[in-house]
């Protein structure tokens, strides 16, 4: 990549690093609302006056060249000063990012910890704490929201659509026991022993039917029961208040907050998933939104995004996995 011109333009860097995002073209497009046809001549260009293949593209999937892999930082902070320069004059920057975390123990919590950790003290990101993703996207509808973390392909397909959404990890399904529960000495539980079992899936509460969805297909043909829907329970202490005097056994992921006279058990045989995306307004840009892109992309290079053989998925995600591994 000698004599790089040094009028090249951002928008060939910005679908360079889309794609490097995504791995994936059609994706990429759809990001950058520009046709794939517009986005692979600009990523040919680009190719052109760097005089370097940045990806391998078979009919399976995209790779990064090792030139790719080196321009992919360059372009970032190319980038990332172009972003800042707007936000400067616009006051963008100076605005606080208002982030859904959903709790203080999440997966949202980790990706938003780690980036504060990288913005200066211009960008303000702060938290704010729903009990579920499908109430925190009408607030990022209604423009009370900036950013919010869930299974996204549980929202509605109407309301999805109106929204950006990045997948970061596969939590692992895990289930709250009772500390005096036959099943409580295992150290994982198989899906086969919960038969003839009840759990609380968040049923009856309007603000997390993604959970409720993947419960009820989790349940399907295993035996399990759906506890009897009950309204929305705020906060920590009502919940942990609620779920001992009722006495129930919960579904809950890996990263769920520690309740008094209960354990915490993974469920294996097989080992169910629940995806986590990040998902923001469409047309959002922000420092601290860039932030908590790097930090996901960062936290989830540490095996945020690995499935074990032979785990579970809900649908759609089961359906499309093969999709987000195909060039289109």
């Amino acid at each position: 990549m000698d004599g790089v011109n040094r009028d090249l333009e951002p928008r060939l860097l910005r679908a360079f690093t889309a794609v490097a995002d995504e791995l994936h073209f059609t994706r990429a497009a759809a990001r950058l609302y520009v046709a794939q046809q517009a986005l692979s001549r600009d990523i040919r260009r680009l190719e052109r006056e760097l005089g370097a293949e940045l990806f391998v593209r078979t009919t399976r999937q995209v790779a990064l060249t090792a030139a790719g892999e080196r321009l992919l930082p360059y372009a970032r902070r190319v980038l990332q000063a172009q972003d800042d320069l707007a936000a400067a004059f616009s006051g963008a920057g100076r605005r606080p990012l208002l982030v859904d975390v959903g709790a203080p123990v999440s997966t949202g919590s980790q990706v938003l910890a780690e980036a504060r950790r990288r913005v200066g003290p211009e960008t303000e990101l702060v938290a704010r704490f729903h009990s579920g993703l499908a109430g925190a996207a009408a607030e990022l509808l209604a423009g009370r929201l900036d950013v919010s973390f869930g299974r996204a392909h549980g929202l509605d397909p109407a309301v999805l659509a109106r929204l950006e959404h990045r997948l970061i990890r596969y939590e692992r399904i895990a289930v709250v026991l009772r500390e005096d529960h036959p099943l409580a000495r295992c150290e994982e539980i198989p899906l086969s022993a919960l038969a003839g079992e009840t759990l609380y899936a968040a049923a009856g509460n309007d603000t997390t039917t993604e959970w409720t969805d993947l419960a009820v297909q989790l349940f399907a043909g295993r035996g399990i029961a759906m506890a009897e829907p009950f309204p929305e329970i705020e906060g920590d202490e009502e919940f942990s208040r609620v779920v001992t005097k009722r006495r129930w056994s919960v579904l809950a992921s890996e990263v769920f907050i520690r309740l008094p006279g209960t354990v915490l058990r993974p469920l294996t045989d097989p080992v169910p998933l629940s995806p986590v995306s990040v998902l923001w307004r469409r047309g959002l840009s922000h420092p601290g939104l860039d932030a908590l892109h790097a930090a996901a992309r960062a936290l989830a290079a540490a095996g945020w995004l690995h499935r074990p053989p032979g785990s579970w998925l809900p649908r759609p995600e089961a359906l499309v996995l093969r999709d987000l591994r195909t060039v289109e």
